[in-house]
C-alpha cells in the first residue's frame, strides 16, 4: 500500500522495519504506545500506509520500546522526508555551500608580490589543501556524522597552525550532502550560541571557531557547554557535528582539575572536551612537506612562496599568514608603535575583548615608553603609530588594524543604559593579529602592566565584561585598589558577574539587606548565583525560610540549580509532590541531573519504585548516567540481578561505559571471554576507554604488538591516553627507549602526562638529567607541572638555583604554583628577603590568589596589606567605595586614596 500511494523506498523500509519490530515484541498498537509514552493514534498513522512520514521524535520514541537500532531508524526517517520533498531546514544556519572560508575565519593567504604566477589570479586567498595526520581523525568524525552519529571535535594549535582551514576542509563531504553550517556571530558569540543552540536542527555543523569566546564566557560559558552536550545527546535533533578550535592555553585551563575548596569554573566545560580534543602540530612533519612541494612544483604559487622561506622550520601554514614578519615588525617597531602593540598584547592578555579602543590604547602606551623615548613625542606621535601598525604584511594582515564591530540592533537589558550610552560615544577601535596576540601571552607573561595601563582601563574601558576581567586580572597580581574600582565601574555598568561578587561581600560583611538588593541585580542581568550563594549561607546560619525565598527568586529566572536545590529541601521537609513539580521544572530546561539527584534520594529512602521512574524519565530525556548511578546503589545493596538490568539498559540506549562496567562484573565472577566480548563491543562503537582496556590487557599477557596497535587505535579518535599508559608500564619494565618513544608520541597527539609521569620516575631513579629533559619536552607542548614539580624537589634536596630555574620555566609557560611554593618554603626556612622576591614575582605573574592557601595568603597580607601599586610597590591604605555609583567613575591619575 506504501508503494501504491507512492511513498518513497526510504518511508517503506522504515514502516516495515517498524511492524517487524512490532511482531516480534508481541504488541498491540495500544500496549505500543503505552510503552512509548505516546498517544494510540499518533502510533496508528506512524505504522499506516495511508499518512505521510512520521516525526523523528516518534520515530525515536517507537525504536527504543521496540528496541530497534534508533540511528539507524532515524537515518531512514530524515531521508524519508528529503525524498518526500519536507523542509529539513528549521534551524540556525545556512547550507555549507553558501559559506565562504574567510566568513568562517579561515586565515587568507592572498598572494605576495612574489607569490603571484600567471595560473594564479590575483584574489586568490588560499594555497592547495596538504593533508596531515590530523586531518585523517578529521575525517573519521565526519564519517561518524554521516552515518548519523552527532560528534564534536575541538582541535588545539597555537596561532596560525592552520585548526579553522582544517575544519574547512572536513566539512565538504557534508556540503554534498545537503548539511547545514551555522557559526553563532551576532550580537555576541556567546549570547548568539546561548539563544539559539536549542533550536539546531539535524545535519547541522555547529561551527566554534575560537571557541574560549563560547566555553570561557564567565557569565554563560558553562551553560553552553551544557547545552552543547544536550545537543549532542539528543537522538531527535541528530546527527550534528561540532567543530571548535581552541589554542593551547586554553585547552589547558578548560581541562584542568579544580583545586581543593576553589569554585570549579570549568566543570561542564571539562566534561564537554573529555577525550575530544585533537593536536594540530606546529610544523609539517616531513610527508607534509614533501605533498606541499609536490603542490609547488605543480603550479601552486603561493606554496612554492611559503617554501622558500619556511621550509627548514616547517612552519608553513604560520608563514602563509604573515607571521614571521608580523613578528619581524613588532621587534623593529619605532618606540610609540611598539608601545601601543604592547598595550594591546596585555590588554589581551588579561581579558579585554577583541576590539580594543584607540583612546584606551593611546593613553595607555605612555608608561610603556622609557623616559628618553617619552621625551621624543611629537604632537602626531599616535597618528604616526597607528600609520605604521597598519601597512599590510604580505598583503594580508597588519599588527594592528582598525575594525568595526556590528553595532547591537536590539533593545537593551534592564539598566544597561549607561552600556549603551557608552558604546554609542566610542571612537576607532583596533583587532591586534592573532600572531601577535599569541607572542604576547607568552614573551609578556610574567609582566605586570604600569600605571598608565591600569588607569586608562578605568578610564576608557566600557564593556561590563572587560571590565570584570581586568579586575579579575588586577587581583590575581594583589593590585587591589584597582581591581576594587575596576570592579565598581563593571558594577556600575550592569556586569552581573561584579554584582554578584560585590552582594556575597556584603554579605559576608554584615549586610544581608545590601547583599540582597545587588544579588538580585545580578539576576536581572542573567547571573543568579549570587542568590543561590546568599541562600546557602541563609541556610547555613539555620534561616531556611530566607534560603527557600532567594533560591525562589533565582528559580524564577530559570535558574535549574536553584530549582534543584528547592526540590531537595522539599523533600528533606517530607513533601515528595512539592519537589517532583520542581523536578520537573528543572527537566523543562533541559537539566535532566535533577531527575538524578530525586532518584537517588528516593532510592536511600527506599521507594524504589519511585526512584526507577524518576531514572526511566532522565533516561528518556538521553540521560543514561543516571542508569548507571543507580546500579551503583543496588551493587552497594547486594541487588547484583539489579544492577546487571540497569546497565543493560543503559547499554542498550547506546552507553558504552555500561557496557564495560558489565564486562567488569562478568570478569569479577570469572567469565573473562564474556568480558572481553562486551569490552569488544564497546570498543566497537569507538569508547576509547574500552579500547585502553583492552591494551592494557594485552601488554600484560606479552602481547606488545596487539597492544600498541589497539592503542593507536584510540588516537583515530582524538586520545592518546591508551599510549601514555604503555609508556608508564614500560618504563617500569626498564625499557626506558620503548617508554620514551610512546610517551612523545602520546605527546605529539595531545597527552603530555606520559611525559610528566616518566620525568617523574627518573627523578625518583637518580637521573636528573633525563628527568629535566622529559619535563622540558612537557613543559615545550604546555605541560609546566612536570617542570614545577621537579622545582619543588631540587628545593627539597637544597639545590636551590636549580629549583628556582625550573620553576622560573614553568611560570614562562603560564604555571606560578612552583615559585609560590618555593616562596613559602623559603619563608620557612627564615630566607625572608628571597621569599619576597619570588612572591612579587608570583603576583606579576599573576598567581597571587590562592584563596585554598591559608599560610600564602598570610604571607601576602604581611608584606601588602593594601596590596600593591602596578610598580610593586606596597600601596598606602585606602578607603573602599561602599555603594554602586549610577554613572561610570571618572578617575584621576590614580584612584583617590
Amino acid at each position: 500500500m506504501d508503494e501504491q500511494n507512492g511513498h518513497s523506498p526510504q518511508l517503506i523500509k522504515l514502516r516495515g522495519k517498524l511492524a517487524d519490530g512490532l511482531a516480534q515484541a508481541r504488541l498491540n498498537q495500544t500496549q505500543l504506545a503505552r510503552r512509548a509514552g505516546l498517544g494510540r493514534t499518533t502510533v496508528s498513522e506512524a505504522l499506516s500506509p495511508q499518512k505521510p512520514v512520521p516525526s523523528a521524535e516518534t520515530v525515536a520514541a517507537l525504536s527504543r520500546a521496540l528496541q530497534l537500532p534508533e540511528a539507524e531508524m532515524l537515518a531512514l526517517q530524515r531521508t524519508a522526508v528529503q525524498q518526500a520533498g519536507l523542509s529539513t531546514t528549521e534551524g540556525p544556519g545556512r547550507p555549507i555551500g553558501e559559506w565562504a572560508p574567510h566568513d568562517l575565519e579561515v586565515h587568507r593567504a592572498g598572494p605576495g608580490q612574489r607569490a603571484a604566477g600567471p595560473d594564479m589570479c590575483a584574489g586568490r586567498a588560499w594555497p592547495a589543501y596538504v593533508r596531515r595526520e590530523h586531518d585523517r581523525v578529521l575525517d573519521k568524525v565526519v564519517d561518524d556524522a554521516m552515518a548519523g552519529r552527532s560528534r564534536i571535535m575541538v582541535l588545539v594549535g597555537a596561532s596560525s597552525t592552520g585548526k579553522t582551514r582544517a575544519c574547512w576542509e572536513a566539512v565538504q563531504p557534508l556540503a554534498d550532502q545537503g548539511w547545514r553550517l551555522w557559526h553563532p556571530f551576532d550580537p555576541t558569540r556567546a549570547q548568539a550560541a546561548l539563544e539559539l543552540l536549542h533550536r539546531v536542527g539535524p545535519r547541522t555543523v555547529v561551527w566554534l571557531n575560537e571557541a574560549q569566546h563560547y566555553l570561557g564566557d564567565r557569565a554563560v560559558g558553562e551553560q553552553i557547554a551544557a547545552a552543547v552536550h544536550r545537543l549532542l545527546v539528543s537522538r531527535e535533533r541528530g546527527p550534528v557535528l561540532v567543530l571548535g578550535t581552541l589554542w593551547p592555553e586554553y585547552a589547558t585551563q578548560y581541562t584542568a582539575l579544580p583545586i581543593p575548596a576553589e569554585p570549579d569554573l570549568h566543570s561542564r566545560v571539562r566534561e564537554l572536551l573529555a577525550g575530544h580534543l585533537l593536536a594540530v602540530p606546529d610544523a609539517f612533519d616531513a610527508p607534509a612537506l614533501a605533498a606541499a612541494m609536490a603542490l609547488a612544483e605543480d603550479g601552486d604559487w603561493l606554496l612554492a612562496d611559503a617554501l622558500t622561506r619556511a621550509y627548514a622550520d616547517g612552519r608553513i601554514t604560520q608563514d602563509l599568514a604573515g607571521a614571521p614578519e608580523l613578528l619581524n615588525r613588532y621587534q623593529h617597531a619605532s618606540p610609540a608603535a611598539k608601545a601601543v602593540l604592547q598595550v594591546a598584547m596585555d590588554a589581551r592578555r588579561l581579558g579585554v575583548g577583541l576590539h580594543l579602543p584607540q583612546d584606551f590604547l593611546s593613553d595607555a602606551a605612555t608608561d610603556y615608553l622609557s623616559q628618553s623615548d617619552y621625551d621624543q613625542l611629537t604632537e602626531g606621535w599616535a597618528e604616526q603609530a597607528y600609520a605604521e601598525l597598519a601597512k599590510l604584511v604580505h598583503g594580508k594582515q597588519a599588527p594592528l588594524r582598525q575594525t568595526s564591530p556590528r553595532p547591537l540592533r536590539r533593545p537593551p537589558a534592564l539598566g544597561s543604559a549607561a552600556t549603551t550610552r557608552a558604546e554609542a560615544r566610542r571612537g576607532p577601535q583596533f583587532r591586534l593579529a592573532d600572531y601577535l596576540e599569541q607572542h604576547g601571552r607568552t614573551s609578556r607573561r610574567h609582566l605586570c602592566p604600569p600605571a598608565s595601563f591600569w588607569y586608562a582601563a578605568l578610564a576608557h574601558l566600557a564593556h561590563p565584561d572587560d571590565l570584570n576581567r581586568v579586575a579579575d586580572e588586577a587581583e590575581k597580581r594583589l593590585r587591589l585598589q584597582w581591581a576594587h574600582h575596576l570592579r565598581h565601574k563593571a558594577a556600575a555598568h550592569g556586569s552581573p558577574v561584579a554584582l554578584a561578587l560585590l552582594a556575597v561581600l556584603r554579605a559576608t560583611a554584615g549586610d544581608p539587606g545590601g547583599a540582597e538588593v545587588l544579588a538580585r541585580q545580578a539576576a536581572g542581568h542573567g547571573d543568579t548565583d549570587a542568590l543561590r550563594r546568599l541562600a546557602i549561607m541563609r541556610e547555613e546560619v539555620g534561616d531556611p525560610d530566607g534560603a527557600e525565598a532567594l533560591l525562589r527568586q533565582a528559580a524564577g529566572h530559570g535558574d535549574t540549580d536553584a530549582l534543584r536545590r528547592l526540590a531537595i529541601m522539599r523533600e528533606e521537609a517530607g513533601d515528595p509532590d512539592g519537589a517532583e513539580a520542581l523536578i520537573q521544572q528543572a527537566v523543562d530546561h533541559g537539566d535532566t541531573e535533577a531527575l538524578r539527584q530525586l532518584a537517588e534520594m528516593r532510592e536511600e529512602a527506599g521507594d524504589r519504585d519511585g526512584a526507577e521512574a524518576l531514572i526511566q524519565q532522565a533516561a528518556d530525556h538521553g540521560d543514561t548516567d543516571v542508569l548507571r548511578q543507580l546500579a551503583v546503589t543496588r551493587e552497594l545493596a547486594g541487588d547484583w540481578d539489579g544492577v546487571e538490568a540497569l546497565l543493560r539498559q543503559a547499554a542498550g540506549l547506546g552507553d558504552t561505559e555500561a557496557l564495560r562496567q558489565l564486562a567488569e562484573m562478568r570478569e569479577e565472577v570469572g567469565d573473562r571471554d564474556g568480558a572481553e566480548a562486551l569490552i569488544q563491543q564497546a570498543a566497537d562503537h569507538g569508547d576509547t576507554d574500552a579500547l585502553h582496556q583492552l591494551a592494557v590487557t594485552s601488554e600484560l599477557a606479552g602481547d606488545r604488538a596487539g597492544a600498541e596497535a589497539l592503542a593507536r587505535k584510540t588516537v583515530v579518535y582524538g586520545d592518546a591516553i591508551a599510549l601514555g599508559r604503555l609508556a608508564v608500564m614500560r618504563e617500569s619494565a626498564g625499557d626506558q627507549a620503548s617508554a620514551e618513544t610512546l610517551a612523545r608520541q602520546a605527546a605529539d597527539h595531545g597527552d603530555t602526562d606520559a611525559l610528566r609521569q616518566l620525568a617523574m620516575m627518573r627523578e625518583e631513579a637518580g637521573d636528573r638529567d633525563g628527568a629535566e629533559a622529559l619535563s622540558q619536552q612537557a613543559a615545550d607542548r604546555g605541560d609546566t607541572i612536570a617542570l614545577g614539580r621537579l622545582a619543588v624537589m631540587r628545593e627539597s634536596a637544597g639545590d636551590q638555583a636549580s629549583a628556582e630555574t625550573l620553576a622560573r620555566q614553568a611560570a614562562d609557560h603560564g604555571d606560578t604554583d612552583a615559585l609560590r611554593q618555593l616562596a613559602m618554603m623559603r619563608e620557612k626556612a627564615g630566607d625572608r628577603a628571597n621569599a619576597t622576591r619570588l612572591a612579587r614575582k608570583v603576583a606579576d605573574c599573576g598567581g597571587a590568589s590562592v584563596e585554598y592557601d591559608t599560610d600564602w595568603a598570610s604571607m601576602l597580607r604581611m608584606r601588602w596589606p593594601h596590596g600593591m601599586d602596578p610598580d610593586g610597590t606596597p600601596t598606602a591604605s585606602w578607603q573602599p567605595i561602599t555603594d554602586i555609583p549610577h554613572s561610570p567613575l571618572t578617575p584621576s591619575r590614580a584612584p583617590t586614596p
